[in-house]
């Protein structure tokens, strides 16, 4: 009767108990999913925008890339410094062909325009024009006052046909049209290279990647529409759109408004390499369709699970509660009396259940003090054997963590064993009869003295208390100068407390646990000491010269160093000179011909090594095919090795470090010109680029002089200029406030400096630009 009704309560307890998280859960799924199909569909709108910059920007990157290639060809240099005309036939065709490799399928350029204000002559994909004759030479003219000397902006379609079309012809109404200005990295700019890029294009591949319930907008920093699903728009502002600027106040980011009067969801992106925002529009209603569908099927499902849960309970408990009505008979040893019995007993079959589980339990707390009381002898027998070397090291690290010395191991870098032996003497109070207690004494101050976390057990082996110390330090000297004061301050301790003198015995530092056996064996070795240094030592295995094996070899090492540092600088003179004084001071002493092949080969070791420091493969060397050891071994005459060692590794690498040089030069060249064009008008100096760029300034302005063929302050000088010419002529920027926006200390000296450069002051300036 008692377990009839105590499965009721269980049958009863149980509906309740899977009837109200079924709902709560179903409540939680819906709100969760809603929530969840929500933040996916952000996550996707952003994933697709930044796709969207990803492949628009990887197509201007492209552009750009081969844009620079062109401007850097010696055709177009030489056909910036001339006038082009019908006789300069040849010339025309090698600057067409340039062009040519820019309009591939992947940059899918319209038109790439050339134009030479100087000259007067301007090349488009449909010939060669004279610039004054040319239908829009004025408008096109005008982009060279782009602030930038490259950049992409958006231009109308016409200004880049003439008599070939119509201004009806044109398919998209704006291109995009990469502008940079010639000479490159010129103050002095009267040329121009134009790369245009229909806007049509760019709606193309937006529209390969949305669906139809979202459009995209892309619009530039002066918020020009550039991709809109409506044509009419582009080229329009971006509020024409019913875009809210004041909502754009980050990078990235999302938000809900109203566009159209229809709720929308919009995802933006602003673009930090051309400063662009791609914007993604999408309805709200569109996106919640799906979270009331998922309402519907959640309160189906909850239904269902209800019902489920109603009928799993009633069978669930029934078999639940087997295990408890046999446990019981065990308990009661399978006799129905004996348990109705001691249920009488009992408030519950669990408490009976608990009162006997309780007898185990102390039972165990039994057997696991008696278990404790045997662990330190295990401990010690393994660090016996661990100090024989009958441990292999594998087996060591498990049975460490076993005995709680995993955190240790996790923090120790370097290890060392310590050997502690007593010295009896004739003064002392002690005798050889007492050696079992003094050990026993000895080892107890030990294990006391040193800090748990700085040692492993400290046990007794033949007459000897060993105790391995470890430390995070990985550093020999800090080690070192922790391991004497610790040993120092033990002997003293030892000292005071048990009126012993000790030795004590320190091996060689360790890295791995493999090294445990043998640190026991130097620290005896270091003890041996005792009878030349007398009792009361403390002495490092690896500070015993009987101990040291030292092969001495006749290697100019200093030579070998000299020459790699010629190498990595790419000095070719020096280091064929080196090469030729390190062989020579090899060759002369007194050796056997295969003892030559040690030096040799130690000198391709520490190339090829040194080479791979470097990151460069031995493809990148260019030799024949096997082995470059086997080279070398096979050569057997002093001037072919010289020759050998010059043409195959040597040469080779030294043309590869001067050609990462020059580029590395050129790099830099670009970071310098690009902090001056924007601090310019800061307080800029050398010292603050090398600390930007994290270079040495000496070598900065030896770099940058060799690559622009001035100094880096006549360059931001020339600079500041270009700029005051520019305010001068463009604004009434007054020249005071030009002067502060240079950075002189007052207008004097700039108009000085002006009149220095330039010939007239910056009023007389201003005055001929506007009568001009």
């Amino acid at each position: 009767m008692r377990s009839l009704n105590y499965l009721t309560k269980l049958i009863i307890f149980g509906c309740l108990l899977s009837t109200i998280p079924v709902i709560f859960i179903g409540i939680f799924a819906y709100v969760t999913a809603s929530n969840e199909i929500q933040k996916n569909v952000n996550e996707g709108k952003m994933q697709l925008i930044m796709q969207i910059n990803s492949n628009v920007e990887q197509k201007l990157t492209t552009v750009n890339h081969t844009m620079n290639q062109v401007l850097a060809s010696t055709v177009l240099k030489r056909a910036m410094s001339q006038t082009l005309n019908a006789a300069d036939f040849m010339l025309y065709d090698d600057l067409r062909n340039e062009i040519r490799h820019m309009q591939s399928f992947d940059t899918r350029l319209e038109d790439v325009i050339l134009l030479n204000q100087r000259h007067n002559w301007l090349i488009k994909n449909s010939g060669l024009y004279e610039l004054s004759e040319y239908e829009y030479a004025e408008q096109l003219s005008e982009l060279i006052h782009v602030p930038e000397h490259s950049s992409w902006v958006l231009t109308p379609s016409y200004l880049f046909y003439s008599e070939e079309f119509s201004r009806n012809t044109a398919l998209c109404p704006y291109n995009i049209t990469l502008v940079k200005q010639l000479p490159a990295n010129s103050l002095d700019t009267y040329g121009l290279a134009l790369a245009t890029i229909p806007t049509c294009t760019l709606q193309e591949m937006v529209e390969q990647n949305i669906d139809s319930s979202s459009k995209v907008i892309i619009f530039d920093e002066q918020h020009n529409i550039l991709v809109h699903t409506d044509q009419s728009l582009i080229g329009q502002k971006i509020d024409e759109a019913g875009i809210d600027l004041a909502a754009l106040n980050e990078m990235s980011g999302q938000y809900n408004t109203q566009i159209n009067q229809i709720s929308s969801a919009v995802t933006y992106y602003k673009s930090s390499l051309t400063g662009w925002t791609y914007m993604s529009i999408s309805s709200i209603e569109a996106l919640t369709s799906e979270s009331k569908k998922i309402g519907q099927y959640t309160l189906y499902i909850c239904i269902g699970l209800i019902v489920l849960c109603f009928l799993f309970v009633w069978l669930g408990t029934k078999q639940f509660y087997s295990p408890v009505r046999r446990l019981l008979l065990q308990i009661s040893g399978s006799d129905q009396q004996a348990e109705d019995q001691q249920l009488e007993r009992s408030t519950n079959e669990f408490q009976l259940i608990s009162e006997r589980v309780h007898e185990l339990f102390q039972s165990k707390s039994e057997l696991e003090h008696q278990v404790k009381q045997h662990i330190h002898q295990v401990r010690t027998l393994f660090f016996m054997k661990a100090y024989q070397g009958q441990i292999k090291a594998g087996e060591m690290r498990t049975q460490l963590q076993q005995f709680g010395y995993g955190k240790q191991l996790e923090q120790w870098h370097t290890m060392a064993g310590m050997t502690i032996q007593i010295d009896f003497h004739a003064a002392s109070s002690h005798t050889i009869q007492d050696i079992d207690l003094l050990l026993f004494a000895l080892h107890n101050v030990v294990e006391e003295w040193i800090p748990a976390e700085q040692r492993l057990a400290p046990i007794i082996l033949d007459q000897s208390v060993v105790v391995i110390i470890g430390s995070a330090e990985q550093e020999a000297d800090v080690f070192h100068s922790m391991q004497y004061s610790l040993t120092e301050s033990l002997q003293r301790q030892v000292q005071q407390l048990l009126n012993l003198q000790i030795s004590i015995g320190i091996s060689a530092p360790f890295y791995e646990l493999g090294g445990i056996g043998s640190a026991y064996r130097e620290g005896l070795d270091a003890l041996k000491h005792r009878m030349i240094l007398g009792a009361g030592i403390i002495i490092q295995y690896d500070q015993m010269n009987e101990h040291r094996h030292v092969l001495q070899l006749s290697y100019p090492q200093q030579l070998e160093h000299e020459l790699l540092d010629a190498i990595k600088v790419a000095e070719e003179e020096r280091a064929k000179e080196l090469l030729t004084q390190l062989l020579h001071s090899v060759f002369q002493s007194d050796r056997s011909p295969h003892e030559f092949q040690f030096p040799l080969t130690r000198l391709l070791n520490n190339l090829i090594i040194s080479m791979q420091e470097s990151g460069i493969t031995l493809k990148q060397l260019k030799h024949q095919q096997g082995s470059l050891l086997e080279q070398l071994l096979k050569i057997q005459h002093k001037q072919e090795i010289e020759r050998w060692f010059w043409k195959t590794v040597i040469q080779p690498l030294v043309v590869i470090y001067r050609d990462r040089q020059e580029e590395q030069y050129h790099k830099l060249s670009e970071k310098i010109i690009d902090l001056v064009q924007q601090y310019y008008d800061t307080d800029l100096t050398l010292e603050e680029c090398a600390a930007r760029l994290h270079y040495n300034a000496n070598y900065l302005s030896s770099v940058f002089r060799k690559e622009t063929s001035v100094s880096f302050s006549d360059y931001l000088t020339m600079y500041r200029f270009k700029m005051a010419k520019k305010w001068l002529a463009e604004s009434d920027i007054a020249i005071k406030d030009i002067a502060a926006k240079l950075r002189y200390n007052n207008p004097q000296n700039f108009i000085r400096s002006f009149r220095k450069h330039e010939g007239m002051t910056p009023g007389q300036y201003r005055d001929r630009f506007k009568s001009a």
